[in-house]
């Protein structure tokens, strides 16, 4: 927030919690998902006179917001849905998201006057991943079967750390020129990924352990907000991925809270995690939408009908990706599944 001092941080802080509040109770008398409404407040509330320019730090976002974020969808995943939907899950979290990536990469110079792949990388990277609360939301609302909503907040769950992992890459190669061979890619993609889930798991078997150890429902709560930050920065400071730490951290503390964690203490937690989650995203939401001078700043050169155009475009292009590898998938992950020595257990999308 530039230019405020501490008071006018806390007054700017009020008035984001404040239009969280109030948009949220419009989205649900709309009965529409609360991050559609949200980042459209936000988007006007930028155009109103006076309204301090906020800087959306990347900083603020993957250290303090991302990390209970994830966790608190891992936690609340349902593992034996998670583990029947496995390769459906995948085909989706990693299938979809390196097809998105690639595609947007190849295809970013045919679509964007001045891009080359490498910038196509970046922007696939970025819109290659779905938002499970606004995806689920307008599931359930149109009416389609839980194992289709289950499979959509699981995809959910993972492709974050997939797109993370390729954006990651796409700032190495546009940032530092570099153009990482397919050697090294692969190698670097299974340090992130195992490094990241063994350290996630050593954390939380660290966290098990204390958390049976107490009988205290502020501290047991306290902890679990401790664990998805120790769990992000550990694998951070290790260079790995901090996003799969937390997932792992949450899958399995999530799947084993029912042996440490009394009753009164699982409501307590859920009022105190629903709220926290509801307010953080609520806060990137609004400050999403109100990016949007910054962003008509940059492509100020480009008109407006120009810029709704290449939206809708690349909007329909994006569908049709996901079309072209999901309708496939139907059949593929059948076949994927019952040569698994376990046999078929995956209730992907039939």
């Amino acid at each position: 927030m530039e230019g405020t001092g501490v008071h006018g941080a806390e007054l700017i802080l009020l008035l984001l919690l404040l239009f969280v509040a109030a948009f949220a109770a419009l989205a649900r008398r709309l009965q529409t998902p609360y991050p559609i409404i949200l980042v459209v407040a936000g988007l006007l509330l930028s155009f109103v006179p006076g309204i301090p320019h906020i800087t959306l730090d990347p900083d603020l976002i993957f250290l303090v917001v991302l990390p209970p974020l994830l966790y608190a969808a891992a936690w609340v995943t349902a593992w034996r849905e998670f583990s029947r939907n496995l390769v459906s899950i995948s085909m989706l979290a990693f299938g979809l998201v390196g097809f998105t990536v690639l595609c947007v990469a190849l295809a970013g110079p045919w679509l964007f006057s001045g891009f080359d792949w490498r910038i196509g990388f970046v922007l696939g990277a970025v819109v290659a991943t779905t938002d499970a609360i606004a995806a689920t939301s307008i599931a359930k609302r149109i009416g389609l079967p839980k194992r289709i909503v289950d499979l959509l907040e699981s995809e959910s769950l993972l492709n974050d750390a997939t797109g993370l992992v390729a954006l990651e890459f796409a700032v190495v190669m546009v940032v530092d020129g570099q153009d990482p061979t397919l050697g090294f890619a692969s190698l670097r993609l299974l340090y992130l990924t195992f490094a990241g889930l063994g350290s996630g798991l050593i954390l939380a078997l660290v966290a098990e352990w204390f958390e049976h150890r107490i009988d205290d429902g502020p501290i047991e709560i306290a902890v679990s907000i401790l664990v998805p930050y120790a769990a992000y920065l550990t694998a951070e400071a290790m260079h790995a991925s901090g996003v799969l730490a937390v997932v792992a951290a949450g899958l399995y503390l999530g799947r084993k809270s029912s042996k440490f964690f009394s009753p009164g203490v699982r409501l307590q937690a859920r009022a105190v995690w629903d709220s926290l989650t509801f307010i953080l995203n609520g806060f990137v939401f609004v400050l999403i939408g109100l990016q949007l001078p910054s962003v008509l700043a940059g492509v100020s050169e480009l008109s407006a009908g120009k810029l709704i155009l290449y939206g809708v475009l690349f909007s329909i292009f994006l569908i049709l990706l996901r079309l072209l590898w999901t309708l496939p998938g139907v059949h593929v992950a059948p076949f994927i599944r019952n040569l698994s020595p376990a046999g078929p257990k995956d209730a992907g999308p039939q």
